[in-house]
Order: structure tokens, then sequence, then C-alpha cells
């Protein structure tokens, strides 16, 4: 049956259903009833759940469980999640950071939207978007209780089904016309102005013993405050340096998979790579990846503040970072690591080799296939020849799949259509600044498209999602072969295939180690994040998403690329590489005491002006000198980690099908 353009959660039986229980009904928690209408300085929790849990890894000991709140102080409505104090696990997180999780009075008024997840196995999950673009991690609830949750909502805002997508409800509780018509522009500053100070408040709460959270008789343990929470909203309001362009920069760091309707804003209009970026700028073309930098009169430098030294002297140009690069490797000097059988006789010697120079260019097609994985190091030539034959013949029969799918047959296959138009939109904005992709009809643009299409069928739970297109454009253009560009591609998405799941956990582990990686690297860089409210590091989520891609010219990316892919002097480099740049940066970010939405803009303007070089000998020293310490901050499994059982299956989590685009 055909929905509605809009579906209101009272067209729900469950909804409704739930509705006449009334919120004394919501207040249920695994250790008894609260009351509804327990009220603190004005403030009244209408909704209240015990075990509503973060998954910050894969790993069940590292869960965070908390206490889901919605509570009502006048007209607003804010929701909180504390966590638990004292959790009886084995988990390695410290206080420390299952504080980096905690959800402090969001106002409603700040959210977008709600998804609802319901899989046919396991919990079920919301996951929270605000209106700024920005996500809270899933937060599932282990003993039920998301349709009361909406449905309290329902009771004190605006709040309809999405036409697109019935697991989606859009929240809005602005109540005269005009504001909701500002609401749909997606113009979250701009409401602000409009609709004025409303009274809102900022709940302080700590986190508390377990067993105490749960036989208190006091529902509110916080304390409100409006004029904390007002202050902030003020400053935020009467920035003029957060015009429009900051809210299309923040759609940068949308976390989940069903925020990439709105993701693409970052690869809409604009898939050329960094690669020109310079002229692009000259064109006029897209300000989403390449913003015009502000002009002084309407971007005016703060007063500088004294920016602490950095302990590792990071800018002294007296103390040597890193080892000098080298010449790229050349076919000369490929032949010698290899024996007579065509073998790599020390595999790590050349991945050592390839992180001080790269490749030459004409070589990098025998060599990255190495690099991917798609090749063993220990293969001989003729185990090399007879599997690229084996494989090409297999990419032919899945190609098969979806050529072989007539029109009729698509006209009821909805997901191979949406998906097919998504990467048909894609593939004509990748890289087109360059010869090999430019043109109409260029075919290379069509093998593109194959490619990608051929992937989502290989790999039907994951699919295609926005950024494939940027992974898969430098290896296309140095394979120049469709079997052999696929199979690579293949082994890549092995290893970032969790960037793009819809949890998310993979970003989330990257981003979470980058937070202890500075809090180890730079402790006044950390206690600056920390008192601006950036800890969530989602600043950095384009670089880390497709590996940098956007922030180098098009040469540099497949530089920097094979760099990363030899796992030399850690898998994870890439994350060092974040915190390099970000330490290059510091004495600008501390001295002007950026906050989020100025150090989001900064960082994105970052793209075309990084020393590439610079950066990776940073890397590679701050590698060296967090030594063991910086491996403990980066959770096992965390991308490009392969993570594989016995039998070479992918672990990472795959959604389900329903739910794919």
């Amino acid at each position: 049956m055909q929905e509605p353009e809009l579906h209101d959660l009272s067209d729900d039986a469950d909804y409704a259903a739930s509705q006449q229980h009334g919120s004394a009904s919501m207040m249920r928690s695994d250790s008894g009833k609260h009351s509804s209408s327990s009220e603190h300085d004005g403030a009244e929790v209408v909704y209240l759940k015990d075990n509503v849990t973060i998954h910050p890894t894969q790993f069940a000991s590292e869960r965070i469980s908390g206490r889901l709140r919605l509570i009502k102080q006048g007209s607003s409505l804010f929701m909180t999640w504390i966590p638990y104090k004292g959790q009886n696990s084995n988990a390695r997180l410290t206080e420390r950071d299952r504080n980096l999780y905690t959800i402090r009075a969001v106002p409603l008024t700040e959210v977008r939207s709600i998804r609802r997840h319901t899989p046919a196995l396991g919990w079920q999950y919301i996951i929270v978007v605000l209106s700024t673009g920005l996500a809270f991690p899933p937060l599932y609830f282990y003993n039920g209780g998301v349709k009361e949750f909406l449905a309290t909502i329902k009771q004190h805002v605006f709040i309809v089904r999405s036409a697109d997508d019935a697991n989606v409800f859009l929240v809005n509780d602005f109540q005269n016309p005009l504001q909701r018509t500002l609401s749909s522009l997606e113009l979250p500053r701009a409401l602000s102005v409009a609709s004025g100070q409303s009274t809102s408040v900022s709940v302080g709460e700590t986190s508390s013993d377990e067993n105490q959270e749960r036989t208190s008789g006091d529902v509110y343990e916080g304390s409100i405050s409006s004029s904390q929470y007002n202050e902030r909203q003020r400053q935020r309001v009467h920035d003029p340096a957060r015009d429009l362009s900051i809210q299309v920069l923040e759609k940068f760091s949308l976390v989940t998979k069903f925020a990439r309707e709105t993701t693409s804003q970052l690869f809409r209009d604009n898939h050329s790579n960094g690669y020109g970026a310079i002229e692009r700028r000259s064109n006029n073309l897209s300000p989403i990846d390449y913003p015009q930098k502000a002009s002084n009169d309407s971007n005016k430098v703060p007063d500088k503040s004294p920016v602490p030294p950095d302990s590792l002297e990071f800018d002294k140009v007296s103390l040597v970072w890193g080892k000098p690069r080298q010449a790229p490797l050349g076919s000369d000097e490929w032949k010698t690591f290899l024996d007579y059988e065509g073998r790599i006789m020390d595999s790590e010697a050349l991945r050592k080799r390839i992180f001080y120079g790269g490749v030459e260019h004409e070589l990098r097609k025998e060599v990255w296939p190495f690099l991917l994985g798609y090749h063993a190091y220990d293969s001989t030539e003729a185990e090399r020849e007879y599997l690229r034959a084996f494989k090409k013949s297999e990419f032919e029969t899945i190609k098969k799949q979806w050529q072989s799918i007539s029109p009729e047959q698509a006209k009821r296959f909805t997901k191979f259509r949406e998906r097919k138009g998504l990467i048909e939109k894609d593939v004509v904005r990748t890289d087109r600044s360059l010869s090999f992709y430019d043109g109409d009809d260029n075919p290379n643009v069509n093998l593109l498209r194959d490619i990608l299409l051929t992937y989502s069928f290989y790999n039907f739970d994951l699919g295609y999602c926005q950024g494939m297109s940027d992974l898969l454009s430098p290896i296309l253009f140095v394979m120049e072969d469709e079997s052999d560009t696929f199979w690579c591609f293949v082994s890549l998405m092995e290893r970032l295939g969790p960037n793009f799941n819809r949890d998310q956990n993979g970003m989330h582990s990257q981003l979470f180690a980058i937070t202890k990686l500075v809090e180890l690297l730079d402790i006044p860089l950390h206690n600056h994040f920390t008192q601006r409210d950036c800890l969530n590091y989602f600043f950095c989520f384009r670089w880390v998403l497709i590996q940098f891609k956007r922030e180098f010219e098009f040469d540099k990316t497949m530089r920097l690329w094979e760099v990363l892919w030899a796992h030399y002097p850690s898998e994870h480099l890439h994350l060092y590489v974040c915190v390099a740049i970000l330490k290059r940066h510091r004495s600008k970010i501390i001295g002007e005491q950026m906050d989020f939405d100025t150090l989001l803009k900064f960082i994105n303007e970052l793209s075309g002006h990084i020393d590439l070089d610079a950066v990776v000998r940073d890397a590679e020293a701050l590698c060296i000198c967090a030594g063991e310490n910086g491996a403990a901050c980066i959770p096992p499994g965390t991308p490009p980690s392969l993570p594989v059982d016995d039998y070479g299956l992918l672990l990472y989590p795959q959604q389900e099908l329903d739910d794919v685009l």
C-alpha cells in the first residue's frame, strides 16, 4: 500500500497504542517505575529509560550503558543521556572516555530527525540527527522503549514521519508557519535568529554508581540553569563568522548511513578531486568542497590568546622530524626485490622503501595489487597470471548479473534502480578535471559506473555509498584494466568498508582514536578541543572517510595512498597524519580560540594547502614518539585493519538489505 505524503505518528497503530498508557507508563525502567511528574526548578522528567547503550567499538566489553531522559521545562523539551558510573565490566574505556559520549541537555529545537532501527535480530536503536547535520552515536534500547520514546516526543513537539522513509521521524517544534518554512530550508542559524531566544535549559549531571541510579527515588539529579544555555546560544547566534556556508560545511560531519542523503552535499556539485582546486575556485564552482576565504571585513581575526608550548617541539626547525623522503621506487630497483620466479623476497623492506619514496607512476600498475592485498607477496608471476585469469572470469559473471536485468525487471527492482541512479549521478562528477575522465561519453567514466554497479552486486549488503567513486577513481586511473581495478577495489573496501556502514562504528572508532592520540601527543591542544566542545573530532570526518582524497592534488593523493598502504610504521598511519596536520596548525587553532564551527571551516579551507612530504614526516615521527602508548589508543579492528575470521569472511557488520540505498 502506498503511504501518504506525510506520515503522522498517529497513523501508526503501535504508536497509537503506546499513547493510551500516558506518560506515566513511559517512565518505567528496569528497576521499577518512576513518577512522570517529578519537578525540579520547573523541570519535569517526562520520559526515563535505563540500560540505553552506546557501542563505541564492536566489542561487547566496551559498551557504555546509561540513562536516557526527556526533560520538559516550560514549552521546551530536552534530551539527556548520562552513562552509568562504575560499570562492572572489563571495558578499557576510562571515566573520561565515557564522558566523551555524554549527551547533556540537547533541546529538541536543535534536532532535525530521529531514525528508528528495528532489525530482525538484535536490539532496536535510534540515531538522533541535529539540525547542523551532526549525529549522535546510535542509542541501543536493550529492553525496548523506542516507541514510547517517540510517542513522548510527539506529545510535546511537532513530529511527522518522512515521506521518503517510514522509519525517519522529522522533528520541528516551531509554532508559526513562517518558522516552519524557514525550518524546511534547513537553515538552523537563520531559525535561531528568527525565533529569538526561547526558554531553554542546561542540565548539569554527573555520572553516579549504577546501583544508585537504579534505586534512587529521585529521578532528577541534575540542576537547571537557563542562563548558561542562553549565553551559549547568544554567542552562537550573534557570531558573524557563522554564515550559511558554515551550515553546509557542517554536513561533512554526518556519521550515520541514514544521513547519506544529507552527506551528498559533501560530494554533490563537485566530484572533482583537489587536483585543480585553484582553477575550480577561479571558475566559481561548488563552494561546498572548496569554500572561498572569508573577507577581512566579515571574518576578523580575533585577538590571539597565549599558545602553550608543544612538549614535542613540533615546530622547532632544530628538531629533525622523520627521515627525509626519497626518490620514487623505479623499475630497476623493483626487480631487485623479486626472485627468479617473481616472488617478493623481503616484503617488509619493500613496504619500507615505498613508505619513504612512493612508486613511479609507470610501476604502480604492478605494485599496487601487492599493497592492496590482491596479490600475495610470496606469489610467483605464474600464479598471479592464473589468478588474474580466474578473477576476470568471476568478475564477468558478477557483472552479467546486473547487465541481464531487463527494463521490465528494473521497474520492479527498486534497490537496483536507486543504486544505479546514484552511481550514474556520482561518476559524472568524479575527477572530471583529469583528462582521463574528461569529456562527454568518456569510456573511463562508463568503466567507473560499471565497476561500482558490479561491486554493489558483489557486496549486496553494503551496496554503493557516496564516496566510493572517490576511492575507485585513482585505482582505475592506475590499473586501466576493468577486472584488475575491480578486485583491487574489493581489497581496498575490505579494509575501508566499515567507514560506510550504517552504524558508523568504523568512523566512530577512528575519530575516537584521533581523540586519544591528540590527548597523548599534545595535551594543550586536547584541552582546547575539550573547552570548545570539539572532542567529537567530526572536523576530521572527510579526511578519514575518503583518505584525504579532497585535501591534495590527484598525483599527491596517489602518493599518499601508497604510503598509507605500505602499513609502515603503522597500519593506522592515517590517524597520525590527522594529528600531524592539526599540530602543524595548533598555534592558529589555539591562538584564535577556534570553536567547532570556525575550526570546521578552517579545516575545510586547508584543502590544496597541505605540505604532503612534511605531514608524512611528522606523522612518522609522532607514531614513533607515541610507541606502544599510541597503539593502545587505537581500538582493535579499527580500519584500515582487515578484520577476518579463519574462513576469510568479513566480520564488520552489514546492514539489512532493505535499508541499503
